[in-house]
């Protein structure tokens, strides 16, 4: 709550007072009424923003119709100047003549643009920055305008409508910015609300056209940002970027960072690490960091260059090793002439050291070379700047193995930020203690949407869901970290929709809700896109993100997903392929105007995803038909070349075709044939297998679930889940067979009873469970064909209606229970964390966690409760699965509690095992599994229940091995359910069914 609400809250409350006992003086009740006025300080009022969208809304002073009082800034016969003075920063006037252009887009006409002077006018648009525009001062002056809530603060921006500000003119839209970049930020404000996206040309997002455009009536101050420094990092920019840049510009030039300045500033952020690899912002060209100091983008350098000096320099002019021990007086004149060069242009300087090719410096932790190296450098910059080094911004990242030098005791002085990281795949690695979060210098987290390195390189398109980047900023922000957020956007495209995220949410964390990030993806659409298709979009944004969320494109192989059990690998697939269908029916709905946004930023991605896990599923069925001998193997290798032949068609496309051939390179990270970490030089198609087929009809039958070995049995259906198999009849030969299916029972169903198989055919299995007797019956089917007879088990289950009484909670089938976190039927919140759900986290439907993040550890009070029903008897394993949340304490690892039925709660420390190999494997699946092992001794209803110990930890499922649990990437499908009296309540998915 701003002081202006509280105010306000506090007026309101003292007119209540007044007006409900007229004749008594006020102070007389004021004790008696301070829970009232506790309770009314917390109800909304007009203009309070109670969350991101609801702020957003409130903040909104530009529309396409008029209002009481509005100011005309377009109209049939009218179009307002923008008005600046030409003493302002020159940023500014930069960016004014860009709001010129852009309303011209807007409006289809071309705005003045004053720069000497009031125009005689009706209306006009005036911006400036308090204290360095002789306008605005002029305005505050004589009383016009008041900025005292404004003036002195960070980035903030003040918009209102003045009546008759100067002589000849009516009305004007005034803008006035705190600083240098108040004002640019609420100059782009007034384009973005006029009509014009951040991502205009960076993704050639249409502009919304308007011929009249108006100033509401009111006075909009937009606060100060919650994080002081937000912005990205353009890295591992070849071949893409790289190779898009060379052809576009020349290169990584001021021309390319030009735009990239444009759209930080657009995006509300206000920081860059330039691209580092094989570039040099400073000397590749010497006027694209003055363009950055004019643009009000402060410059700095990534986490392993250190003193301005990018780490190509030291190729170019260094001599000698990269070695501070060895080579200690070459590499301080390197340094100092970085900041020298660096003169007075706004930066953070980057401190300390890596080995060179930011690899650690040595296999040992040197803290007194690394505090030598820290202590030199900062005397450096006193040396060059004449200040005292604690007035020039400065980070040392604690990236990778330098968090051990900090953890060993070392420590840097109070006035440097820690820049906190994560592992290079989103999960935050530390938090600042309660004696950092004191530091003068506070604290920064560097955190990424693009990766070179272990367990696999992830640079093709976006991976990264909005949950998980909700959760972890949002961790940061509850443990203080808010002087600098920076994020690894790779090559900026295709990484438009998290980036919008990440500097919207850096802006202020506190009300950025779980509602308005589940509903930003929507939001964002409708932005690029327009009301009418949004919700499609959305769906098609989350969906294709969250597949890729929980496996990284470039990890997929033909033995990612299981082909034999649960359907895998065919319902990862179909899920894809939906999107895909999807993407293609918006694609020819919507405005034809809108096609190239749309390909960049929806329609490429979930198509050439959806193709890519073709292009797999195809391998894995070629190579399993190969064993089997199918007909259907060589068509298989043949569709394994066509999808490979789609991609590279999708990448021309892209390269070619959209907007003109703009984006050429842009796509042209390999993504198909990885071996290891590092990415292929270029893209291989998978390696299939061709067979020879007997001349004449062999017939053969595969069972669902079956690895191709043993007798064929179906698994169990039975009369609640009323589960359909299939059994596959195939072809190993050249020539047709007719096949007869015969079920022994009656309501034994088959999808057919007879046909011809030229290659295979799926017959699904099901029962008539009105005509099939109590009990277990095991049934069969028998298939005849060219002379061969083959018989497939078919057990059955039909509980009675008094086992149906009996039976509740999630029910045991095929020797497994698997349902969500969000479906508890109870829940205990006793403890000071509560349990929240956060919806599209994981796999799922949402993970539940318990928040906030920094709340004390608990004894197991708080938990979440589901009923279970076993069949079976004896040792089972719970599987727990977690996000891949790290030990961002520190301590002996996180741990939750696990109770079955009466036993005794165990304890589950997710971080027991904290090798090389465990990470891996988590951040390769994006999950951790915690697992514990309990006795069922009698079949029957059980409960299970997860119990909060630390806080943090974000429940997504849990799998009940009874004994049947079968190896597969996505794991079993949900359970069924069956709500019973006593229940507390019934699970999330079983209300939504």
């Amino acid at each position: 709550m701003n002081q202006t609400e509280t105010t306000m809250k506090r007026t309101v409350f003292h007119l209540i007072i007044s007006f409900l006992f007229p004749k008594y003086p006020l102070r007389k009740l004021m004790a008696p009424w301070l829970t009232v006025a506790f309770f009314l300080s917390f109800l909304p009022f007009p203009g309070s923003s109670q969350g991101f969208f609801e702020r957003q809304s409130a903040l909104t002073f530009i529309g396409t119709k008029s209002s009481p009082g509005a100011m005309v800034i377009a109209g049939k016969e009218h179009l307002a100047s923008i008005v600046v003075d030409e003493n302002d920063f020159p940023g500014v006037l930069r960016v004014a003549r860009l709001v010129q252009n852009d309303l011209s887009m807007v409006t289809g006409r071309d705005p003045v643009l004053v720069t000497n002077g009031i125009p005689t006018a009706k209306t006009v648009i005036i911006a400036g920055t308090i204290g360095k525009s002789s306008l605005i001062d002029q305005l505050v002056s004589t009383g016009k305008l008041n900025v005292d809530d404004v003036s002195g603060k960070w980035e903030n921006t003040l918009v209102e409508l003045v009546d008759n500000p100067f002589p000849g003119v009516g009305q004007a839209l005034v803008i006035a910015g705190s600083d240098k970049r108040g004002t640019i930020y609420g100059l782009f404000e007034l384009s973005e609300q006029a009509g014009v996206s951040p991502w205009y040309w960076w993704a050639d997002v249409p502009v919304t056209t308007s011929e009249r455009l108006f100033a509401r009536k009111d006075r909009y101050n937009f606060g100060e940002p919650r994080v002081k420094y937000r912005g990205i990092f353009i890295n591992d920019e070849a071949p893409a970027l790289a190779g898009w840049a060379h052809e576009k510009f020349g290169g990584f030039n001021h021309r390319f960072y030009n735009h990239v300045f444009e759209l930080i500033l657009r995006l509300k952020g206000n920081l860059l690490w330039p691209a580092m690899w094989g570039r040099a912002i400073y000397d590749d060209d010497p006027l694209s960091a003055p363009l950055a100091d004019e643009y009000g983008i402060v410059i700095s350098t990534s986490h392993h260059e250190p003193m301005m000096r990018a780490h190509v320099e030291w190729d170019r002019y260094g001599k000698g090793h990269w070695n501070y021990a060895t080579n200690a007086e070459v590499l301080r004149d390197f340094w100092r002439t970085g900041i020298e060069r660096m003169g007075n242009h706004e930066s953070i300087v980057t401190l300390a050291m890596r080995g060179d090719g930011d690899e650690p410096m040595s296999d040992d932790r040197n803290i007194e070379l690394l505090t030598r190296i820290v202590t030199d450098q900062r005397k450096i910059i006193e040396e060059v700047t004449g200040q005292p080094a604690e007035n020039t911004p400065q980070v040392w990242a604690l990236y990778k193995e330098v968090q051990d030098y900090y953890d060993m005791g070392m420590r840097v002085p109070d006035d440097v930020t820690l820049l906190y990281c994560d592992d290079n795949w989103g999960n935050i690695r530390r938090v600042p203690g309660e004696k950092e979060k004191l530091r003068k210098g506070g604290s920064g987290m560097y955190y990424h949407f693009d990766y070179v390195g272990g367990p696999r390189n992830y640079k093709w398109l976006n991976t990264n869901p909005l949950p998980r980047i909700w959760e972890q900023m949002q961790l940061c922000w509850d443990h203080q970290i808010d002087r600098l957020w920076i994020v690894n956007v790779g090559d900026i495209k295709p990484m438009e929709l998290p980036t919008s995220f990440f500097l919207d949410l850096a802006w202020d964390p506190t009300v950025m809700t779980i509602a308005d990030m589940e509903n930003y993806t929507r939001e964002w659409a409708k932005q690029q896109f327009g009301t009418e298709h949004s919700d499609k979009i959305a769906q098609l944004l989350t969906g294709y993100t969250r597949i890729f969320g929980m496996r990284k494109p470039e990890l997929v192989d033909p033995n990612t997903y299981s082909l034999t059990h649960y359907r895998d690998f065919e319902r990862i697939t179909r899920e894809f392929n939906a999107l895909a269908s999807l993407s293609g029916d918006v694609s020819r709905q919507l405005d034809h105007r809108y096609a190239d946004a749309y390909y960049q930023l929806v329609q490429y991605p979930v198509e050439a995803g959806s193709n890519l896990y073709n292009l797999y599923y195809a391998t894995a069925r070629n190579r399993m038909y190969a064993r089997q001998g199918r007909s259907l193997t060589n068509t298989m290798a043949d569709s394994v070349s066509h999808y490979f032949e789609r991609d590279a068609a999708m990448n021309r496309h892209f390269h070619t075709q959209v907007a003109d051939g703009k984006w050429n390179h842009m796509m042209s990270q390999t993504r198909i044939g990885y071996t290891y970490w590092q990415q292929p030089d270029k893209d291989v198609i998978p390696k299939t297998e061709r067979i020879t087929l007997p001349s004449g009809p062999e017939p053969d039958v595969y069972v669902e679930g079956s690895d191709g070995t043993g007798p064929a049995v179906l698994p169990e259906m039975d009369n609640l889940a009323r589960q359909e198999y299939y059994v596959e009849v195939f072809n190993k030969g050249s020539q047709p067979f007719m096949v007869t299916t015969t079920p022994s029972h009656p309501w034994l169903k088959v999808s057919q009873l007879s046909g011809t198989i030229v290659t295979q055919e799926r017959i699904f299995v099901s029962a008539d469970w009105k005509k099939v007797p109590p009990g277990v019956t095991n049934a069969s089917l028998t298939h005849e064909a060219a002379g061969k007879s083959f018989t497939v088990e078919v057990p059955v289950r039909n509980y009675t209606a008094k086992e149906l009484r009996q039976t509740g909670g999630f029910i045991e089938s095929t020797g497994f229970i698997s349902f969500e976190a969000e479906d508890y039927t109870g829940i205990s919140e006793k403890g000071p964390a509560k349990w929240t759900r956060i919806p599209g986290l994981g796999y799922g439907s949402s993970g539940m966690a318990a928040l906030p993040w920094h709340s004390p550890e608990e004894n197991g009070e708080s938990w979440l409760e589901y009923p279970v029903f076993f069949h079976t008897t004896g040792e089972i394993k719970v599987h727990v699965h977690l996000a891949p949340t790290l030990n961002f304490t520190g301590g002996d690892g996180f741990e939750y509690g696990i109770t079955m039925g009466n036993g005794p709660m165990q304890r589950v420390n997710i971080h027991a095992d904290e090798s090389m190999q465990a990470w891996e494997r988590s951040v390769a699946a994006n999950v951790t599994i915690g697992t514990s092992i309990h006795t069922v001794t009698a079949p029957g209803m059980n409960w299970v229940r997860i119990h909060i110990l630390d806080p943090g930890l974000v429940f997504q499922k849990v799998v009940i091995d009874a004994g049947g649990l079968q190896r597969s990437y996505l794991g079993p499908e949900h359970s069924t359910f069956r709500y019973l009296p006593g229940m507390d309540r019934q699970p999330l998915k079983k209300k939504r069914k």
